[in-house]
């Protein structure tokens, strides 16, 4: 029995990755416009949009506004020894941590961040954005989701003297941690809050926390490539198995 053919949008996607698995297009090469791609796939520029749009939430792309679409680099894959939060890693060398809280709030799980945590789309979940500082200096942007189940009191704390991590790792047995680890660039927001120009590589480490069979949090966290090395990032992080590639985020 044939089987039918891949709606449009999902032909293109196609058609991008086998560029990037082929090495035609490398990791940071910036891909043919949606307009370019539409043309030459013979689609609409609403598909191609479509098409671009879910690579760059499945981790294939990143895009960067009035520059273009970028092939990612493949994620860092490995296992990590130590859970430290970043206040920890700032003390033990003998510096000053601090944090701006941009936002905490209960918000709707997009599809992505529900599949994520594992909770139904649309359903509530705590989000907070924090900029950590060394001795005055950004050095860290968090941006984390918490499944309410497992910490209800979440949006009631005050993160300007303790971090998330020192919260949840507190309050929960950590029995499972995924993460990836990646080099890219700064979108314009991530660039602003950490004092970073667009051309400046950034680490990315991004991480799923279970306590049995629940999935506790999912953050990103971004770091300004000079300010970190791959040794320092993983002094505060830990990691068991990484996403697989369609879930990585």
């Amino acid at each position: 029995m044939n089987k039918p053919p891949l709606p449009r949008y999902e032909a293109l996607k196609t058609f991008v990755c086998e560029r990037i698995e082929s090495g035609e297009w490398a990791p940071n090469d910036r891909i043919p416009s949606e307009t370019t791609l539409a043309e030459d796939f013979g689609v609409s520029r609403m598909t191609a949009n479509r098409a671009i749009r879910e690579l760059t939430a499945e981790g294939r792309l990143t895009r960067i506004p009035g520059v273009g679409t970028f092939v990612l680099a493949p994620k860092v894959r490995g296992t990590i020894v130590e859970i430290r939060s970043i206040s920890q890693e700032i003390a033990a060398r003998g510096h000053t941590h601090s944090s701006r809280l941009l936002s905490l709030e209960k918000i709707r799980a997009s599809s992505r961040i529900a599949r994520v945590l594992e909770v139904d789309e649309a359903s509530l979940v705590f989000n907070a954005v924090i900029v950590h500082l060394e001795d005055g200096e950004p050095v860290q942007l968090e941006n984390r989701y918490v499944n309410p189940a497992a910490a209800p009191d979440f949006l009631e704390l005050d993160f300007r003297n303790k971090t998330p991590s020192d919260y949840l790792l507190g309050r929960l047995p950590v029995a499972e941690i995924e993460q990836t680890i990646e080099a890219r660039l700064p979108s314009p927001d991530e660039a602003e809050h950490l004092n970073m120009d667009l051309s400046e590589p950034c680490l990315v480490l991004e991480r799923r926390s279970r306590t049995g069979r629940m999935v506790v949090t999912y953050v990103r966290l971004v770091h300004p490539g000079h300010k970190v090395t791959l040794g320092g990032l993983t002094g505060f992080a830990s990691g068991a198995q990484s996403f697989a590639r369609e879930e990585s985020l």
